[in-house]
Order: structure tokens, then sequence, then C-alpha cells
């Protein structure tokens, strides 16, 4: 057995001297070894934290931008543009809402990247309390909140030198789509709105996906939050629900499927996108009726976008029919809700590009 070694700091000797300076002159090696590898973890984090699912194009600058909502909050946001755009002039500008419980490094910044390209300024944000943006505590939904985000987004914009304020639109993707037709309903700086695979989280929290929830089946839902508020506050914590699935079997319905692929492989996973939101925001969206006012976004264009197979067709089905006129429903065969995600054979960008450069003028 080896013997450990001992250094009686109290009575030191030359012996004692030696181990020291050996044991002095290894820790340094080892914290030089260390330290550069500390360094080039959390470069590897970052850069794993700021990487987008998608890849920036050579003539697209992506640039980080962030404002403060009349909450108090911060937001963050990458603004897209061509490179060689002339920031003395004012160029027509977008801004861009991600699924809910995603981030502006996924859906909502492909977007935004893609219509860059045909000349307009855009913002991709992400939403309070989610992504980097401001809030605490993390992953609450509240979607008077969420509409604020939008209007914020527009003060920001509206106010860049470079920008012409007088012809700003938006395009909301999933949730997003119902949170930028509450915001446009009250907003009319918003001079042009375009849904993709739009979710109403008021209605299918109320009502189930189809609609098959029954009035006592919500009260049941309504008294287990309510139960699981006074255990957060107990035991100081939060309890959250995540969004996506964090795995699929054989037994898995298609939603579950579209979702798992999106959110839990390569192809759009997110360290921010966690999908997890608050188990007492179910509350809150109880109370969200987006389309109350759907009305007054007239005589300003509506443009609804939607999949054959998406689950999420018949909102965008019924807020069009509540929606005045000039409005638009494009039916994309095929599609599933979450393919208008990323896929570029079925996402329709023509039809936005001209959408949006008729009413942008």
């Amino acid at each position: 057995m080896v013997s450990p070694l001992v250094i009686d700091v109290m009575a030191p000797s030359r012996k004692t001297d030696r181990y020291m300076k050996i044991l002095t002159k290894t820790f340094l090696l080892v914290l030089c070894a260390v330290i550069p590898c500390i360094g080039i973890a959390q470069t590897i984090v970052a850069d794993n934290l700021n990487k987008k699912v998608f890849p920036v194009y050579e003539d697209i600058i992506a640039k980080k931008v962030s404002f403060v909502t009349r909450l108090g909050i911060h937001i963050s946001a990458d603004l897209y543009m061509l490179k060689g755009s002339d920031l003395s002039k004012k160029h027509p500008a977008i801004i861009v809402g991600h699924p809910f419980g995603g981030v502006k490094e996924q859906t909502s910044g492909f977007y935004a990247q893609e219509m860059a390209r045909y000349g307009f300024i855009t913002l991709a944000f992400d939403l309070e309390r989610y992504g980097e943006s401001g809030g605490e505590p993390r992953n609450v939904a509240s979607p008077e909140g969420f509409v604020e985000d939008y209007m914020a987004a527009m003060d920001f914009m509206g106010t860049r030198s470079f920008i012409d304020s007088a012809n700003i639109g938006g395009i909301g993707i999933c949730a997003s789509g119902s949170l930028i037709v509450a915001a446009a309903s009250i907003d009319p700086r918003y001079k042009a709105i375009a849904t993709v695979s739009m979710n109403d989280l008021g209605r299918s929290r109320r009502q189930g996906i189809n609609d098959v929830m029954t009035r006592q089946q919500l009260k049941e839902v309504i008294a287990k939050v309510a139960l699981q508020r006074w255990d957060d506050v107990k035991e100081g914590k939060v309890t959250y629900v995540p969004g996506a699935p964090e795995k699929i079997d054989q037994n898995s319905n298609v939603i579950a499927t579209d979702f798992f692929d999106y959110y839990r492989t390569g192809r759009g996973r997110h360290p921010r996108a966690t999908t997890n939101t608050s188990d007492n925001s179910i509350s809150s969206f109880l109370l969200f009726h987006p389309y109350e006012l759907i009305d007054l976004v007239s005589p300003r264009p509506l443009l609804f976008i939607t999949g054959e197979k998406a689950y999420t067709r018949y909102i965008n089905e019924d807020a069009y029919k509540l929606a005045s006129q000039p409005k638009e429903l494009v039916i994309i065969p095929g599609a599933t809700h979450v393919d208008l995600y990323d896929r570029t054979d079925l996402i329709p960008f023509n039809k936005l590009k001209s959408f949006f450069e008729s009413n942008l003028k």
C-alpha cells in the first residue's frame, strides 16, 4: 500500500517544501490545461445557443437587437436584411412571430430570412419569458403580454430610420398567428397580416383539438390547475408541461409525431426551445379570444395559410369566415401543421412575397 502524503503546515521542513513545490507546479500545469478547455466548452455552449437551426445565407445580414415592452420586459430579436441594403432609404418591413414554445432561431427566423431576400427588413423575436427575452418566471404564458410583444415590436420597427413606418406587415406562425391577429385588431399600424398554420390557444384549451372537450371536462381541468397553484406556492416552484413529447412510439398519434420530428430531432431542435410551459398558464389562455375584434382588421388584408392535413385547419377556416374583406385562405395540398414550419417544397414563399409586395407599398 502506498502511504498518503501528509504535510504538516505548522512544522514545515525541507522535504515538505519540496513536496509543496511539486504540488504547486502540478496544480499550475493542470490549471493551465483546464482553463482553455473551460473556454472551449463555454464557446461550444454559446455557439449551440446562438446557432440557428437553418443555414444563414451569405447574402443576408442577421443582427441581434432588443427593445422593451410597455410592461417593461426586454425582448430579444434578430433583424434580417440583404447585404448592401441602402440604409439611407426607407424599406418596407415584416415582423415574424415564432410558434408557441419555440424560439427565434427556428421557424420565425427561417421565415424572416426568406422574406429578407425579397428586399424586406424583417424581425424575428422571442416572446416574453421565452428564449432570450426577459421576464420571470420563465416559460409562463400570458396572452395579453404576448400581444403587447407584437405591439412593442411594431414600436421598435416603426422608429428605425431605415424602415417605412407606413408599410410594416406581420407573419404569425402557429399560435403566433392568433396573437398577431389579436394585435393587428387593436393596432392599425400593421398594414398587412399573414398567418401560417395558425392555432388558437384559447379555443384549443377551452374546447380541445377539434372541439371535442365537454364543459364537464373543462371544469375538471380548471379545478386541477387551481389545486396545482396551491402546491406550487407551498413548494416554491413552478410546474411545467412539455408542448412536444420527449419520445414517441408506434402508438403515438400524427400530431405528437409531427411535433417530435421538429422539436426533438436535428431538424429543428434548439437548446432554448424546451416547449415547456407552466401548468398554471392554462387559466390565462381560457380567457383568450383572439378573433373577438378580427373584423376591425379590415380594410387591411388578411392572408391565412394552412395545410390540407393540418390538425389546425378548421381553426384557420373558421377565422377566415369571421374576418372581413379583403381576406384570402390558402390550403396547401398534402401539408401537415408542422410541414409549414420549414418545408421549402410546401411553404408558399412566392405567395407571401406577392402578398406583401402588393400591400406594403
